[in-house]
Formats: structure tokens, C-alpha cells, sequence
């Protein structure tokens, strides 16, 4: 499931770019890992390829810089398997917590959802007429319909204009809804019980009324199920995590412990935990067994308290790759505010268009934002560009209550309006740095 016309390092930089402000060793290492793997999958012969390990990163930075944010548009971008776990949900086996192999467990779920999709997607034309055929029979039973040809009927339902009429459609429901959870290491088993109790499980079926355009999507959805192999979408979803799959895992500074700051020991747990599978192994799951060798972990934290030389030294072998993430500056917020494609500006814009109110964002007026935002950040907790969301929605809290009472008019939010509107913030920040 590689890309057929794979993205060099300065595209993968450059789509980055549209999303992501700064943070360019970041997005450097991200894409020479990304591309390290396509060049992996096309070395000969097999025995070497097999041999060459991924690029995993730790990134090493404050909240709120755009380490998350890289890594999910990452994977977006090479549409690969991702999921991302908080370091902290974890626990050594033995302590409350998750089994790090869930990790793996949850990756596969996701490969098969989006594979799934993609694949629904490419019969759903086909879907849709075997959907509109079942639902013309239906509607031809009712008195209303009866004398209507099936070709007046397909042409109201493309139309829409029976959407709201009530029918009765035929549904199929499990007569025991049975789901047996697996305790780690035992998905083998817990996936034959499964199995054994679904066959157990005859299925029902029952009449149930719904509006046509709800019998419509249900129908395609069932039609859409009969027409993909999902032992197909299983082998594929599974080759997906173990060739593209990305794991982000935050936090991990949580699970470190210096001799300054202490820690208890599951958090070293963890990290023992992690190592196995971030150096390679075989996790189980009721889809089958899955191979991390070449799975990308990327591993970020703000690394406040401890250091990234705390982590256990195997662990550290096992991230090779170091970047830091700078402090977002104020600078660096107006860009926020106004270089990417879903910029916070573009969205409120488009928010109130909807109320027919015309928001127009000034140079002085964002500047001035950013530079509030920043000064909070400074002053008080850093909690990087999502201060941005704040500030903006108390900027814009008395349009945004009032919006419908101010349609057709255009707002100019300058220099004035932004003083205006956080001045009670502003004062709020200035006494802040006053109290110990």
C-alpha cells in the first residue's frame, strides 16, 4: 500500500507548510524518516531490506508548538495507518493501566477503517442503485405510490422530494450482542470465542419505520458490505500498519524519572514496556499477529522537569533522531493567525458569514492579537498556539452572542476593536505579573 508517485522530502516540507508554522528541523526529519521508508521498501535483495530499521524521532519541545500536529498531518498526507497514546495512559503489567500492546491493537482498527472506507467508496455508485431499486419496491407497496412507474419514482428520490416520506424497511439485528473483551495476551483465544458466539448468534431480522433518505443510507451501507472482501481489507489493513504505520507517542517525558524529581517504579515499567515494541516484535490481535519492525514511532515531550538522557539508555538507542521545537514567538503567532489554509482567522470569517456578517481581520488588528496571546504565554502558563483559541474567542464572544441581530454587516477587527474587547484581559495579564 506504498504511494504510487512517493513525495520527496522538500514536498513532504512543503505540504507541512500549509499547515504548520516553524519548526523546520521538525518537519526535516519527518520527511527524511518518511521517505527513508519508501527508499527501505525498494532495496534489494530482501534479506538487507528487512534489516534496515526506521528513523523513529523524539521531538523535544513546550505544549502547544505543533509536535502533534506535524506527525497527524504526516500521516494524513501519506494517508498511512496513525494513531496517537498519551505515554501516561500506561502502566507497567502488573499496575493499573493499559497494556502497551493495545497500542498496536488500536493502529489495526484504524488501518481497517480507513481502508474500509476507501474501499466503500469505489462501489458506492453501484451501491446506490441497488439501493434506489430496493426502495422503489418498497414505496410501490404503499397505496400512495402504487400507480407510479418505477421511473417517476427513481426521478423523485434523486431529487430529494420524497426524503421525508415514512417507510418500513426490513432490518437485520443480532439476536445476542455478545462482545467477549480479550485480557492481553490471550486475542487468540478471545478471538475463537468471538467467532464461536456470532455463529451461536443467528441473525433477525425486524420491520422498522424510517424517512426514505434514512432507508436510502442504510441500504447503500448494506449494499456497500456485500459488494468488499473483508478478509481482503484485514490482509491489507494489516500490511498497512506494518509497512506505513505511525505511532505518536506524547508525553513521554511522564514516564521518565530523574534522582532530582523521583517517579514510581511503573513509570520505569513503562518504558521497559515500550522498548520491545519500538525495537521490533510480534503483537497479537484478533486480526492476526502484526510485525512492528517498520512501524515509525515518533515520541515527543516538553522534557520541563527531567531530561531526554533520563530515559532508559536502550530506550534512547531505539529514538535515534532528536529534534528540538522552539517556543512559538509573537512573530510566529501572527503567522498562525494568517499563513495556513484553516488559519483561526479564515474559520471565525467563515463562522459569521453564515450569520450574513462580514468579519474583516486588519494587519494592525491581527498583530495586536498576537502579540496579547504571546504576552499571556509569557506571563503566565505557555501553553504555545493554543492560546490563540482562547484570546480569539473572547475577542470575538460579543459578535458571536449577538450575531443575529447584525446581519449584513461588516465588522472591522483593528487595533481599536482588539483593545476594546480584551482590555479586561490585558489587565488581567498585567496584575498577573505582580502576584507571587
Amino acid at each position: 500500500m506504498s504511494e504510487a508517485i512517493p513525495l520527496t522530502p522538500a514536498e513532504i516540507v512543503s505540504e507541512l507548510d500549509r499547515w504548520i508554522i516553524g519548526q523546520d528541523k521538525a518537519k526535516r526529519a519527518v520527511a527524511i524518516a518518511l521517505r527513508d521508508r519508501w527508499r527501505r521498501q525498494q532495496v534489494e535483495p530482501a534479506s538487507m531490506r528487512d534489516e534496515i530499521a526506521p528513523k523513529n524521532i523524539l521531538m523535544i519541545g513546550p505544549t502547544g508548538v505543533g509536535k502533534t500536529e506535524i506527525a497527524r498531518r504526516l500521516a494524513v498526507l501519506v494517508k498511512a495507518p496513525f494513531i496517537k497514546v498519551e505515554a501516561t495512559k500506561f502502566t507497567e503489567v502488573g499496575y493499573v493501566g493499559r497494556d502497551v500492546d493495545s497500542i498496536i491493537r488500536d493502529l489495526v482498527d484504524e488501518a481497517i477503517a480507513m481502508i474500509r472506507s476507501t474501499e466503500i467508496s469505489k462501489v458506492e455508485t453501484q451501491a446506490e442503485e441497488l439501493a434506489y431499486e430496493r426502495l422503489i419496491k418498497i414505496l410501490q407497496q404503499q397505496s400512495a405510490f402504487e400507480a407510479k412507474t418505477e421511473s417517476e419514482l427513481l426521478h423523485a428520490l434523486r431529487e430529494g422530494s420524497l426524503d421525508e416520506v415514512m417507510v418500513e424497511v426490513e432490518v437485520s439485528s443480532p439476536a445476542l450482542g455478545v462482545e467477549i473483551l480479550s485480557p492481553p495476551g490471550m486475542e487468540e483465544m478471545t478471538s475463537q470465542l468471538q467467532h464461536l458466539m456470532d455463529h451461536l448468534s443467528t441473525e433477525k431480522t425486524k420491520l422498522k419505520k424510517m424517512t426514505v433518505v434514512d432507508a436510502l443510507r442504510y441500504f447503500v451501507d448494506e449494499e456497500s458490505g456485500k459488494m468488499i472482501n473483508k478478509e481482503e481489507i484485514i490482509g491489507a489493513a494489516l500490511d498497512a500498519v506494518e509497512q506505513q504505520g505511525i505511532v505518536f507517542i506524547d508525553e513521554i517525558d511522564k514516564v521518565v524519572k530523574s534522582e532530582q524529581v523521583g517517579g514510581e517504579v511503573s513509570r520505569e515499567g513503562v518504558q521497559r514496556d515500550l522498548l520491545p515494541m519500538i525495537e521490533g516484535s510480534t503483537v497479537s490481535t484478533k486480526y492476526g499477529a502484526v510485525k512492528t519492525d517498520h512501524i515509525l514511532f515518533i515520541a515527543a515531550g516538553a522534557f520541563m522537569g527531567v531530561s531526554p538522557s533520563d530515559m532508559a539508555s536502550e530506550l534512547q538507542g531505539r529514538l535515534p533522531i532528536r529534534v528540538e521545537l522552539n517556543a512559538l514567538s509573537a512573530k510566529d503567532f501572527y503567522r498562525i493567525l494568517v499563513e495556513p489554509d484553516n488559519a483561526l482567522t479564515r474559520q471565525y470569517e467563515a463562522l459569521m458569514k453564515v450569520e450574513a456578517i462580514h468579519l474583516k481581520f486588519t494587519k494592525g488588528g491581527i498583530e495586536r492579537i498576537a502579540m496579547i496571546a504571546h504576552s499571556m504565554n509569557e506571563s503566565t502558563t505557555n501553553i504555545g498556539a493554543r492560546r490563540l483559541y482562547s484570546v480569539m474567542e473572547q475577542l470575538l464572544e460579543s459578535i458571536s452572542y449577538h450575531a443575529p441581530d447584525h446581519e449584513h454587516q461588516t465588522i472591522n477587527i483593528d487595533v481599536r476593536y482588539v483593545n476594546s474587547e480584551l482590555k479586561d484581559l490585558v489587565k488581567a495579564e498585567n496584575l498577573s505579573r505582580w502576584i507571587l
